[in-house]
Parts: structure tokens; sequence; C-alpha cells
């Protein structure tokens, strides 16, 4: 077992994300702002924005095998 891929969540009404922009992460899209424990599809918790680094090139060979 070997990390290939970083992932981080920024909550978007307190922080940009700048620093993750010029570090070269790559924006993937917003949370729901549910939470992983939510039942009743509640928006309780804040939206967050998601930034993933990749650790190797070929990181999307490596996660399909």
């Amino acid at each position: 077992y070997e990390p290939v891929l970083l992932e981080t969540f920024v909550e978007k009404e307190r922080f940009a994300g700048t620093c993750y922009k010029a570090a070269n992460w790559y924006y993937a899209g917003d949370t729901k702002g549910r939470g992983k424990l939510d039942t009743r599809h509640e928006h309780a918790l804040p939206v967050k924005s998601i930034w993933l680094y990749p650790l190797r090139k070929d990181f999307k060979k490596w996660l399909k095998d």
C-alpha cells in the first residue's frame, strides 16, 4: 500500500484556498455541507471546497488498479 493522492477540505465561508492554488493543488468541487453521519439530509455543516494533490504522475492508473 502506497499513498498516491492527498485530499484536503477548506471551509469556503472562511477561506479561499489561495495557498492550495499557489501550491498546484487541484480543485475538485464542493461538499454538500451534510457530513458523513447525516441521516436526516440536512445541511448542518459548512460547505467546503475539496482540493487534491497527486503524489505520482500516474496516480489515475494506480487508483484504477
